[in-house]
């Protein structure tokens, strides 16, 4: 009898554990299970929490986590919303929050047009980034 494929759902702390490395014995576990699985589903939330855990509470730059970001991205096993990861990235780097980026690139797949936000500043960064988006009228 074969071996049963292993198929993951990561939540952030397991993302986070893996290469944060403030807890030995828990960045091993996660490493671990990371590499010993087939398929890693890393759903879209996850990666939101991800990245306010490491802009709040680590103080992570930008260009970090974007990077870390994509070496999951890259990794032959992680299924996500690419397309939406990677807007959320854009707009991290372009200074706005990753969930707004994610947020759009999103609801423009689910069928709707126009991102509103009481946040001026991610509506200018989304329209900057080719988004139909306004504040509330």
């Amino acid at each position: 009898m074969g071996r049963q494929e292993v198929r993951i759902i990561a939540d952030s702390n397991i993302l986070l554990r893996a290469i944060v490395g403030d807890d030995p014995r828990q960045e091993k576990l996660a490493q671990t299970e990371l590499a010993a699985a087939e398929v890693i589903a890393i759903p879209t939330p996850v990666f939101c929490e991800f990245v306010w855990v490491l802009v709040q509470g680590y103080k992570k730059p930008v260009a970090e986590i974007a990077a870390a970001i994509r070496v999951f991205l890259d990794s032959r096993n992680v299924v996500a919303n690419r397309q939406a990861v990677e807007a959320g990235v854009a707009l991290l780097e372009d200074g706005a929050d990753f969930a707004d980026g994610a947020i759009a690139h999103e609801g423009a797949q689910l069928g709707s047009d126009t991102f509103v936000s009481f946040d001026k500043d991610a509506v200018k960064i989304l329209m900057r980034h080719g988004y139909k988006a306004r504040t509330p009228r």
